[in-house]
Order: C-alpha cells, then sequence, then structure tokens
C-alpha cells in the first residue's frame, strides 16, 4: 500500500513538472520571437559621464539629515541608485517609456505595491516584465512577492559617482513665510545644506551576455543615452535645479566578453584649476586633463570599434599640457568617432 501511494505521488510529481516545463517552453518561444524582432546589443559598450551643479544638493543621505554625501576625503559621492532615478524619471515623463520601479499611488494617495503595478501592467511571467518595462531590461530587479520571486541582473552596471575634485558643505539658515502653528505669528526656521559646486563622475558598462537575457536593444541604449544627458538636465527640483551635463562618451568594443576597464581611474580624468578645489564655484574656474584617459584609450585603440560622445561647450579640455578641443584631443585614440546625436 505504501508502494502505491509513492508511486501514485511520484506520478503526480511528474505531471506537475510536465506542465511547469510545458509552461516554461512556451514562455521561452515568446521570449525568443520578441528577441528575434529587435536589434539585441551584441558587443560590449563603457560609459563615462560628468555632469555639475551648484549650490544644491545632488544626493541626500537620509541618516544624515539629508546632507550632500561627502566621503572622508572630502569627495562629494552620488550613489548609482539615484543617477537610475534621474533615468528612469526622464523616460517616463519625457520620453513615454514604461517604468516598473517608481511611485504610483491610489486614489487614497497610498502607494501602490509590487504585486498592484504587476496586476496594472497585466504581468503574467517575467518575460511580461522585460517586453512592457525599459527599467527591467536595462537595470534588471529583485522582486519577492507571494508566492513567486522575480531576478534579473541588469546589462547596465553603473558604479557610484564621485566628484573630481574636494567639496564644502555650505550650511544655510531661513525662515518660511506661514506659521507652523495657528497661534504663532511668524514663519518658522530652516535649515539646508548645499554644495557650492561639485563636478561629478559616473563610469558604466554595458554587458552584452546580460543583455540577451533581458533583450536589452539598440534602441533602449539610445534611450538610456538620452535619459544619462536630459534627464540629468531636465531634473528641476529644489535640490537638484542647475544640473548641466557637461560630457558623456561611450566605447564600444570589436569583441565579445571584452572591455579595458578602470576608466573611472583618478588618472584618467584630473582637474586643472586656479583656484583651491573648494572654493571652485563653476566651470569655468576649470580645465580637465584627459591625457590619462587617451593614453589608456590609445593603448587598447586595436580592441576599440568606435567611440560616441557628446560635450557641452563650455567646458575645456587639457592634453599633454595643452589646451585642446576635444576632437583634437580624440584625434590621438585613432579610432572611429562619432557625435551622439538626441533628441532635445
Amino acid at each position: 500500500m505504501r508502494q502505491r501511494i509513492n508511486s501514485n505521488k511520484s506520478g503526480e510529481e511528474k505531471e506537475n513538472k510536465s506542465g511547469e516545463e510545458k509552461e516554461n517552453t512556451e514562455n521561452n518561444i515568446e521570449y525568443r520571437n520578441e528577441i528575434e524582432n529587435k536589434k539585441i546589443i551584441k558587443k560590449r559598450s563603457e560609459i563615462l559621464f560628468l555632469y555639475d551643479i551648484s549650490d544644491n544638493n545632488p544626493n541626500g543621505d537620509p541618516l544624515e539629515e539629508n546632507r550632500p554625501r561627502i566621503d572622508e576625503t572630502g569627495i562629494n559621492i552620488v550613489t548609482d541608485v539615484r543617477f537610475k532615478r534621474t533615468i528612469r524619471d526622464y523616460l517616463h515623463d519625457y520620453r513615454n517609456q514604461e517604468i516598473f520601479i517608481r511611485e504610483v499611488r491610489k486614489n487614497d494617495g497610498k502607494l501602490k505595491t509590487k504585486e498592484e503595478r504587476l496586476t496594472d501592467l497585466k504581468i503574467n511571467s517575467k518575460y511580461d516584465l522585460l517586453v512592457a518595462c525599459i527599467d527591467m531590461r536595462a537595470f534588471g530587479c529583485t522582486i519577492a512577492i507571494e508566492g513567486k520571486s522575480i531576478n534579473f541582473t541588469g546589462p547596465v552596471q553603473f558604479k557610484y559617482g564621485h566628484s573630481l575634485h574636494k567639496v564644502s558643505n555650505k550650511f544655510v539658515k531661513g525662515v518660511t513665510v506661514m506659521p507652523s502653528k495657528e497661534k504663532k505669528q511668524q514663519g518658522t526656521f530652516t535649515e539646508d545644506n548645499k554644495l557650492p559646486y561639485s563636478l561629478i563622475k559616473f563610469y558604466g558598462v554595458i554587458n552584452e551576455n546580460v543583455a540577451k537575457e533581458t533583450m536589452l536593444s539598440e534602441e533602449d541604449v539610445e534611450l538610456l543615452l538620452d535619459g544619462i544627458w536630459n534627464g540629468t538636465k531636465n531634473l528641476i527640483s529644489r535640490s537638484k535645479v542647475g544640473q548641466i551635463p557637461r560630457l558623456l562618451l561611450k566605447i564600444n568594443y570589436k569583441e565579445k566578453n571584452y572591455h579595458i576597464g578602470d576608466l573611472d581611474n583618478y588618472n584618467m580624468i584630473k582637474i586643472s584649476s586656479n583656484v583651491p578645489e573648494e572654493e571652485i564655484k563653476d566651470i569655468s574656474q576649470i580645465r580637465l586633463d584627459i591625457t590619462g584617459l587617451i593614453y589608456k584609450l590609445s593603448k587598447y585603440n586595436g580592441k576599440i570599434e568606435n567611440i560616441e560622445f557628446k560635450i557641452d561647450d563650455q567646458i575645456k579640455f587639457i592634453y599633454e599640457g595643452q589646451e585642446k578641443t576635444f576632437e583634437d584631443c580624440l584625434a590621438n585614440v585613432q579610432v572611429p568617432t562619432k557625435t551622439i546625436n538626441l533628441k532635445d
């Protein structure tokens, strides 16, 4: 009798497993069909992005009363989470792209849960989520909900952003116009922490192997670059107004599974200024020495397919001790180059 019960249980398990395999196979077929209709990224790229901000807070630390993040050496830090939030918001608000990781509120003002968001988007499988949401294809996700878990490693990964110079925190006090309580006759005091200036560098990699799994396409990457540049410029909030994109560089490689790496090293791009680092207040007081970066790219130019770039016309560059245009500096790498054309 015991053997018979085990036999039936085994049969049920096989039947359940067969049903799961069938469902997975059907999903995989749909997944492959989606891939065939898109130009999926097939080679690796590296990204360097520089932007600055004046008299504001690029990324407050909630554990430190929202003060700007500054490490023990005086360098300003911006998290990759803040950076990706900028990109996500821009793609949703300005480019009509569906974004999964964002705040969506119900009629009562409460935030929708992950489960409610999945229902709204009619997501029945992880493949549906990839097809629907560009941030899932680019950055991946980890979603744990009752009865299931969705986990993707994103093909686009950014390190923390760091300022190219030491910064100083400016503590500012103010007074609000309206009183805080009915009986008070004057406004309440306010406190703000801001940086007079910070020129921030972000570095990232686009991994072609993971891009195949998440269906990240060439069109998606074009939108990503748009989000990096114009998302930074269009982040107009009280603490972020005044952010200006200065340099965007995308190095595309000939081979799979290869990138130079370490392009965010301190020696790649250096600040040159006639004023002390903490006293810099404007991009006009800075020149960027990119000699190290050009040397590095030149050393491995045989591996590079091309370099795409976009620059702000106010930024000045130095190569081997002389001020030059960025195009003249880049010519020393001896690889094809092209400008990144973005919609305004």
